[in-house]
């Protein structure tokens, strides 16, 4: 019998076992077998426990009544979820979420400190098959279940859960620090709004004896104690580290800074309160400015007096160092860190695409897009260190001996302040920074924002203005240990232990649950449903071998050989490295926290619970409009 859904015959009942209609819903009864597919007359094979909550694959949510199918019912009333208004805003947001900070700086870094043209043979590699297969893999997930990063585990392993709640807290801890470092750059960017850099002289009250400023026209010597205007005002104005002892010895809060991280929030509510549809126009400038600024900067470094010589010494290749192990874990971590899978971004974006949206050809896009970016930003710093070894009469690494945020704001912007038009080039280049920053915060809290509200829709799916208020203002009150006078070395600490391993642990536990425990063939079943085709043996053998391989090489490496924490002339005491450990494990001590909660609020055997904790929930009301359901 065909007959539409949205008729409007009264069910007064039905009897156990069957489905029924009301009010345009399709309401099974939790013994069916079968679910209909929104596009076509197949039905697939059903799993569901009665009285459980769930929320189905086409991005409707629904609640399971304990009460058998009758007139008393109750029904939650579904509604669509909310889409992207154009393809383009997804496209950008993903784009400037992956194109952050890093891009500009650490990529290069790491480039010519692991054999410059070499290294991009083992970055290739490790982006074929490590980066890009898990970049894809969340895109899809999220696209098909229609979830944020805690409540889409119902649907693939429950007993994973925690992966989601680890997911938030690691957000949490980026939103802390990496505000921050923009902080830096808005105050950069004010105090660019002068004839003369503040960063270009010597006389400045906070200068030093040692200051030396070899751009000055009068023969200057360069010593091995000297330091520059720019270093000087990076360390002694904006940081004011020398005011801190070290770690035990924070100091007081800079107001200057806490004023700019203010205001940068007051920046991030606004645009993020009222969801994708805000924050996918917010992006057009955001993601694409960076990239104007980046082809200006190309230009204008290219025509300096020495360029030639820094990228002479980015890309040289050093065939010799493709035998270092450290070169390919230096890939591996450069990859996975630049995409991003792991901190539930690309779960809570792609959930707001279409059903049918081709997520694969946005996985190949956006990741060559970010890659790229990440390459060419090597030739806009390199040209600038090869324009400072000219003037320095030094070797250009000598000069690159600068990392982190270092390289940005203080080699940078001192060769920025010698430059002809110095003013213009110091203000696009640090709104740049402001700008690639912003949409990657967007993005970071859109992860958290989308988990929470789909997992507790009851309590903050009408207050979403309200949450993203209380989530910003938990983030600034996180950050006020880095706006410090050691702020700095709180940032170090936290950007190399709060975040690494934690999220590469975290996204090996969501490879092998998806690929081993919700199965391989079910998930391209689910990519096949989307696209019309589904995923081919690369990607198969990809996600239950390599890929998973390839993070635990990754996180095997970091906790084999922790790094050595060293910024300007203070090293990390022994303490630094287990303080830091604890801070990583406390975010994803949360995945074998849930797994016991589970197996122990779960009725049954061991056997049983174990067998309920891995079977992915399912919805039992779907929406269906005028759609006919033809039933046998």
């Amino acid at each position: 019998e065909t007959e539409p859904l949205t008729s409007k015959k009264d069910v007064s009942g039905c009897s156990k076992g069957e489905d029924c209609k009301e009010n345009g819903l399709l309401v099974r009864n939790p013994k069916s077998a079968l679910r209909p597919v929104e596009d076509s007359n197949k039905v697939h094979a059903s799993q569901g426990d009665k009285g459980e909550a769930a929320q189905i694959s086409n991005g409707y949510s629904g609640v399971q009544s304990s009460v058998p199918c009758n007139g008393e019912q109750q029904l939650m009333e579904l509604e669509d979820r909310e889409t992207w208004s154009k393809k383009i805003d997804f496209l950008l947001s993903v784009i400037g979420y992956a194109v952050d900070l890093g891009n500009v700086w650490r990529f290069p870094y790491i480039c010519y400190q692991n054999g410059g043209g070499a290294f991009l043979i083992p970055y290739t590699i490790m982006a074929i098959f490590g980066g890009i297969p898990l970049f894809y893999m969340e895109l899809a997930l999220g696209q098909y279940h229609r979830n944020g990063c805690i409540s889409i585990w119902r649907k693939i392993c429950p007993i994973f859960k925690g992966i989601g709640f680890a997911i938030c807290i690691i957000d949490l801890y980026v939103a802390s620090y990496y505000n921050t470092i923009m902080a830096w750059a808005f105050y950069y960017l004010i105090s660019s709004f002068t004839a003369e850099l503040p960063w270009t002289s010597c006389t400045n009250p906070w200068n030093t004896g040692n200051c030396t400023n070899y751009f000055s026209k009068d023969n200057v010597t360069w010593s091995r104690h000297s330091i520059s205007p720019a270093e000087e005002f990076y360390t002694r104005q904006v940081l004011q580290v020398h005011r801190s002892n070290g770690l035990d010895d924070l100091g007081g809060i800079s107001w200057q800074l806490t004023l700019c991280l203010l205001l940068i929030f007051t920046i991030v509510y606004f645009s993020i309160w009222k969801g994708v549809k805000t924050s996918g126009k917010v992006v057009w400038v955001t993601a694409t400015f960076p990239y104007i600024i980046l082809f200006i900067l190309l230009v204008r470094g290219a025509t300096l007096p020495g360029a030639w010589r820094g990228v002479l010494y980015y890309l040289k290749p050093n065939w010799q160092k493709l035998l270092a192990t450290e070169v390919w874990v230096d890939a591996a971590a450069q990859i996975f860190f630049s995409l991003g899978p792991g901190f539930g971004v690309l779960l809570a974006y792609a959930s707001y695409n279409k059903f049918h949206n081709n997520c694969y050809q946005d996985a190949l896009v956006t990741s060559t897009v970010n890659c790229l970016t990440s390459f060419v930003s090597g030739f806009v710093i390199f040209t600038v260190l090869g324009y400072m070894a000219e003037m320095r009469h030094e070797d250009v690494s000598e000069v690159a001996k600068d990392t982190g945020p270092s390289l940005l704001f203080i080699t940078y912007a001192e060769a920025i302040a010698n430059m002809p038009a110095s003013t213009f080039f110091a203000i696009i280049f640090f709104l740049m920074l402001l700008t690639l920053g912003l949409d990657s915060t967007f993005a970071g809290l859109e992860g958290v924002i989308t988990g929470v509200l789909d997992e507790f829709p009851h309590v903050w799916g009408k207050r979403r203005e309200l949450f993203v208020l209380g989530l910003t203002i938990v983030c600034f009150l996180g950050s006020l240990a880095t706006l410090t006078f050691g702020g700095a070395y709180v940032v170090k600490l936290f950007e190399e232990y709060a975040t690494g391993p934690a999220v590469l642990t975290v996204v090996f536990l969501e490879a092998v649950a998806v690929s081993w425990f919700y199965g391989i063939t079910q998930f391209c079943n689910d990519v096949k449903e989307m696209l019309g085709s589904a995923p081919g043996w690369y990607w198969r053998v990809c996600w239950v071998a390599i890929s998973p391989l390839f993070l635990l090489f990754v996180t095997c490496s970091f906790l084999s050989n922790p790094p050595e924490l060293r910024l300007f002339d203070y090293d990390y005491p022994y303490w630094t490295t287990v303080v830091g450990y604890c801070i990583g494990t406390s975010s994803i001590i949360f995945i074998p926290i849930y797994m016991v909660y589970r197996l122990v609020i779960t009725p049954g055997t061991l056997k049983e619970r174990i067998l309920k904790s891995i079977t992915p929930e399912t919805a039992t009301e779907i929406p269906f409009g005028d759609i006919r359901l033809n039933a046998v």
